[in-house]
């Protein structure tokens, strides 16, 4: 079974956490898009952990861990993660993670420069983690990168280093007015960090092939969502890679292999952290009550998300584009509080009713949110764990949603831990 997690909306969906759930019934778990510029938090019986790079199924012991090509890995960030979860009893071994040597590095300099660049964008900013993503990517496809197969050859990295520091100086130093990049300083950090990971680079394509023709069972981890995709989100507030499942055995290193399903995770609202048209998003109490109820801070980053009710028409294009065969709704407990729910059915854009997400910019930063109201359930369903222990409201939301969106709900996930979430069929 070759199976991609993926998000539906802005990101933030709660991916992590169905990763872990789920991941027990998979022998491997990839990550094949982005970097540390988003997390996916994972609560379980060692406590809570919040992923960056590194895939959600690290937790569970007999479960191989990929990071495929599609990746931009932050070394000393990554180094990081490894020692967290070591300190926690989470063993991270050469067996238990491989990491791609077609994987691309995310240089100091590429961080430098995405806050250089937000830095000058001033009140124009994109919304940037600042953790190097943007610039990083553009250097991979200008083919002026170091992967982590570099790394396996040491002797060599000087000079190509020195070759792309003094490109980059270009930029930096006579661009932004910026004191310039050191070679040395970044062969140092290359060393400090780097030499740690050499016996995780390998090829990861030749083990994925090898372990599909045995029928063992992959899960591709994706971050972000659908609006954060390069080409099919909210241009230019997106990622820059590609979220979609589509792109999941690229992503991974196996572009021959053929995805059997695509889990689309789904918030039973809707949030946003960044910058960027957020069309359905609340604010004033009603905001604030529901950011506290869901505790709705970014992982990676820590910055509030922009909240709001339900968005019916960005998450039935988001289903769409990720090729959902069915979805996970997280957070329906959060919503317990109210008495009524929030659900942006359709936008006004230029005085029309609209029911498709639209594709340019100017119509989404036009568009007004048309809200209707579905009875709240308020009462804790913290504890339900089967589909006749649900509220009728809460049953009759769900159903609604799946109605909307036009695909299946299988999981509805009812708290953070674990064991807490029903399947619904």
């Amino acid at each position: 079974m070759l199976t991609s997690i993926v998000g539906t909306n802005w990101g933030d969906e709660g991916k992590g956490r169905m990763v872990d759930l789920l991941s027990e019934k998979y022998d491997i778990v990839v990550r094949y898009q982005g970097g540390n510029n988003a997390g996916h938090t994972v609560i379980n019986e060692k406590g809570k952990f919040v992923m960056n790079l590194m895939p959600s199924g690290i937790c569970r012991e007999n479960t191989v861990n990929i990071l495929g090509p599609g990746i931009v890995i932050d070394l000393e960030h990554l180094y990081g993660e490894v020692r967290k979860l070591s300190e926690k009893g989470v063993a991270v071994t050469p067996q238990h993670l491989k990491i791609s040597d077609r994987s691309t590095i995310c240089m100091p300099y590429h961080k430098l420069m995405d806050c250089l660049e937000e830095d000058r964008l001033l009140d124009k900013k994109f919304g940037s983690t600042r953790r190097g993503i943007s610039p990083v990517y553009a250097d991979k496809y200008m083919k002026k990168a170091l992967r982590m197969g570099d790394l396996l050859h040491m002797e060599c990295l000087e000079e190509r280093l020195e070759a792309l520091v003094e490109w980059k100086n270009l930029t930096v130093e006579k661009g932004y007015g910026h004191e310039p990049i050191e070679t040395e300083e970044m062969l140092t950090w290359l060393q400090t960090y780097g030499e740690f990971f050499i016996p995780f680079i390998c090829d990861t394509t030749e083990y994925l092939e090898n372990a599909i023709a045995e029928g063992k069972s992959v899960m591709f981890e994706a971050q972000l969502g659908a609006l954060r995709d390069i080409d099919f989100g909210i241009y230019p507030y997106t990622s820059a890679s590609t979220t979609l499942a589509s792109y999941a055995p690229i992503g991974a290193g196996v572009p021959f292999a053929k995805l059997d399903e695509s889990i689309g995770i789904m918030k039973a609202y809707s949030s946003c952290v960044g910058e960027g048209p957020f069309t359905c998003e609340l604010f004033g109490d009603e905001a604030e009550e529901l950011r506290a109820a869901g505790g709705e801070y970014g992982a990676a980053t820590g910055r509030p998300r922009r909240v709001g009710g339900f968005d019916v028409v960005a998450s039935r294009y988001g289903t769409k584009m990720q090729g959902c065969t069915y979805v996970a709704l997280t957070k329906l407990d959060v919503l317990s509080y109210m008495d009524k729910i929030p659900v942006c059915v359709a936008y006004e854009v230029d005085g029309h009713r609209v029911e498709t997400f639209p594709s340019g910019i100017e119509e989404l930063n036009n568009a007004k949110p048309i809200y209707e109201y579905m009875p709240g359930f308020q009462c804790d369903i913290s504890n339900c764990r089967t589909v006749d222990d649900l509220p009728k409201e809460a049953l009759e939301y769900i159903r609604y949603i799946e109605k909307v969106i036009e695909c299946p709900i299988k999981y509805v996930s009812v708290g953070a831990e674990r064991d807490a979430y029903i399947t619904m069929f």
